[in-house]
């Protein structure tokens, strides 16, 4: 059902201003003009009551068949007379001319994300109180604070900019200084309203929020897709956030969508409420989509009971969420706290447990890695967990199957938090079958039959058929053309399977002997994809010599060893002929690393690979050395860990400088860890470095700290 109402006299007086403006003849004549007013506000009103409003008035119901009849009529009529659709008309929701890219949006006031509470239990809500007492100056005698807790919704975030009450732009985070401007999607988003209910809007009014797909409406989607023989949707947040970047606004269209404000960016000549709640409350008597599910409460008890509620209440509210929001309720408050490395000190994300769901293993089979590694697999009768549908599990290793004692007819548990990789926590032993019998690992490749042996020592085994094995050899040529190696632009999972499966490439110099028209032939290429990769591949032969390295894919040997040993030796040719003990006298090259390297290089197949490589035409530029550190330089010897989105540095950037200052980056935060660099939506590193103490640096304070060191 939808709501009607009746029509406003803003209809007659918008007709009039614009017959004075414009004169009549514009118009098809008066009565259409009216008409179309009348379908407009009418069409507008439904969606609003059936999209928004928390009490629909059951007295302005019409039916689903009467609203489309409506809309109909105004698409005619605008078809015929174009000038009468006007920029908030509810036909511009099913999506107008598809785009080649997205320009890019400066956010006026910074998209900033929140700090994120790992502690799953109620004295995570307790921590998060006691910081905001501390920084308040507040003793056990003052009163419990107000706060606004909210959820925590998974989807896409996104900023909707009205002025003088009109949807003018819409556009995504980004990486919180500068995203892609989605205005054409947002509007197809139903309940995203194309103006403000309001006589008097502010000049400028920008409204944060997420952009979701309920889970009927991505069951309904994906229905109609495997109906259709189409492709389906992973789960609703990849559902939401490839909707929104959908460069065709028609197709986006197809996918429904929701919006739920939660906060603003940039207000022109608006009086801002005192307190987040009226904030929320102020946005919804605009006609924005505000959850009801949102509460002021007081003192940290009452945030702990809100967390127990909504985890409770999850699986019921229709859409998915993975925690809720605590939000100091006093803007003055807020002012005073501020916001430390970007993140405010007066809000915090409180995440829930991780989701466990009971199903069975089905089979346990093996996959076959980029350097051989065998990793057994469960395959699962499927369950819904953690915001997905889960069929495959992965085991690990031998080790990890024999400690939770996997076995196939098994009854499991499974996990799944986030966007992490599902994984079995145990079988439920006491519902085993009898004839079960323990999982052993096959002693020949599945994929080509060579031996797999289990070195001493290590927990993984591996099949010994290298070159000669398509899944080592995709694996290969994946990593050999991924960004941080060659950086081989179009040469992803579905090519590099044609080319192997199509037996056009055995090893990664074939890849340079490639034509455009064999690569035109291959299923979904073209004549221009087929130039775009001859190009990148001509490109890639004039890689730096410490890509080279690491495009190679030696055992223990990552970006940053790849750089010290192009340091150090200069040439491939001198690093080849290294043996272990001249690869020791490499900074921060131990035993087992110079071993693997002088392996390698001593399999005359590996060589002879290397050689073909070689002779494609490569051309590395001269490797700089670097300039020696001063002693007392405050980043010589450090350890560095990168965390987030920079404002305007990219991650290989700020690690360059610091490697280049004599400092060094690590992965991990730990104990040895000097500084953590920190931008937009730095996750558990940060948390880490928190309670270690370690210096956080904002992206200003690190350059001013690199400046320092020259």
């Amino acid at each position: 059902m939808r709501w009607l109402a009746p029509v406003s006299s803003r209809a007659r007086t918008l007709h009039a201003h614009c017959l004075a403006e414009q004169g009549a003849a514009v118009f098809a004549a008066e009565a259409d003009f009216k008409r179309a007013q009348t379908l407009r506000e009418q069409l507008v009103e439904a969606n609003h009551q059936y999209y928004v409003a928390l009490n629909p008035d059951p007295a302005k119901s019409i039916t689903d068949a009467e609203y489309d009849r409506l809309f109909r009529e105004l698409q005619a009529l605008e078809a015929q007379f174009p000038e009468l659709q006007t920029p908030d008309s509810p036909t511009l929701r099913v999506g107008g001319k598809a785009l080649d890219a997205f320009p890019t949006v400066r956010h006026a006031v910074p998209m900033l994300s929140i700090r994120t509470e790992t502690d799953t239990t109620v004295t995570g809500a307790m921590a998060f109180d006691a910081r905001v007492r501390r920084e308040l100056k507040l003793t056990e005698s003052d009163p419990p604070v107000d706060y606004f807790a909210e959820l925590k919704f998974d989807g896409l975030a996104l900023s909707l900019r009205y002025e003088n009450g009109l949807l003018v732009r819409a556009a995504t985070r980004g990486d919180g200084e500068i995203g892609e401007e989605v205005t054409e999607n947002a509007r197809t988003i139903k309940n995203v309203p194309l103006r403000l209910r309001t006589d008097s809007p502010p000049p400028v009014l920008e409204v944060r929020g997420e952009a979701l797909m309920t889970r009927a409406d991505f069951d309904l989607y994906n229905e109609k897709q495997r109906a259709a023989g189409l492709p389906t949707l992973v789960n609703p947040r990849n559902g939401a956030a490839g909707s929104i970047r959908q460069l065709d606004p028609k197709l986006a269209a197809q996918r429904p969508l929701t919006f739920f404000a939660y906060g603003l960016g940039e207000v022109q000549g608006w009086d801002l409420p005192p307190t987040q709640a009226g904030v929320l409350d102020a946005l919804a008597a605009l006609g924005l989509p505000v959850n009801d599910r949102r509460r002021v409460v007081q003192g940290a008890d009452a945030l702990a009971a809100f967390h127990t509620e909504v985890g409770a209440a999850r699986d019921g509210l229709g859409f998915d969420i993975d925690g809720v929001v605590y939000k100091v309720n006093r803007r003055d408050w807020q002012e005073q706290l501020g916001f430390v490395t970007r993140e405010p000190r007066w809000a915090v994300a409180h995440k829930f447990p991780a989701q466990e769901e009971t199903t069975k293993v089905l089979a346990i089979e093996v996959q076959v890695g980029r350097t051989g590694a065998i990793t057994p697999v469960a395959r699962l009768e499927p369950v819904f967990v953690g915001g997905v549908t889960v069929s495959n599990a992965t085991l690990h290793n031998l080790d990890e199957v024999r400690r939770k004692d996997v076995r196939v007819g098994d009854t499991v548990v499974v996990r799944r938090a986030g966007d992490v990789i599902p994984e079995v926590v145990r079988a439920v032993v006491e519902q085993r079958p009898a004839d079960t019998v323990e999982f052993e690992l096959p002693t020949q490749c599945p994929e080509c039959n060579s031996v797999v042996e289990r070195p001493e020592g290590e927990a993984i085994a591996r099949c010994t058929g290298g070159m000669i094995c398509p899944a080592q050899r995709k694996g290969m040529l994946l990593h050999f053309a991924q960004r941080r190696a060659l950086d081989i632009e179009g040469l992803g999972d579905k090519l590099v399977e044609q080319l192997v499966d199509g037996n056009l490439v055995h090893e990664a110099a074939d890849l340079f002997g490639l034509t455009r028209e064999q690569l035109a032939a291959l299923d979904r290429m073209g004549e221009k994809s087929a130039t775009s990769i001859v190009s990148a591949l001509a490109t890639a032969r004039k890689a730096e010599l410490h890509r080279f390295i690491f495009a190679l894919g030696i055992r223990h040997v990552g970006e940053t060893t790849a750089k010290d040993l192009a340091r150090h030796f200069g040439s491939i040719e001198a690093l080849m002929a290294a043996d272990e003990n001249a690869l020791l006298a490499v900074r921060d090259v131990g035993p087992i690393v110079a071993a693997s390297i002088a392996h390698f290089f001593a399999n005359e197949k590996n060589r002879n690979a290397v050689g073909r490589l070689l002779a494609c035409g490569f051309e590395f530029a001269p490797v700089a050395t670097p300039v020696a550190a001063s002693a007392d330089s405050p980043i010589a010897g450090k350890t560095f860990v990168l965390t987030g989105t920079l404002p305007t540095l990219k991650r290989d950037e700020a690690k360059a400088m610091i490697e280049a200052a004599g400092g060094k980056v690590s992965g991990s935060v730990s104990k040895k860890t000097h500084y953590v660099v920190a931008g937009a939506e730095a996750g558990s590193k940060l948390d880490d470095a928190q309670k270690l103490g370690i210096p956080v640096l904002q992206e200003s304070e690190f350059l001013d700290l690199i400046k320092s060191s020259t």
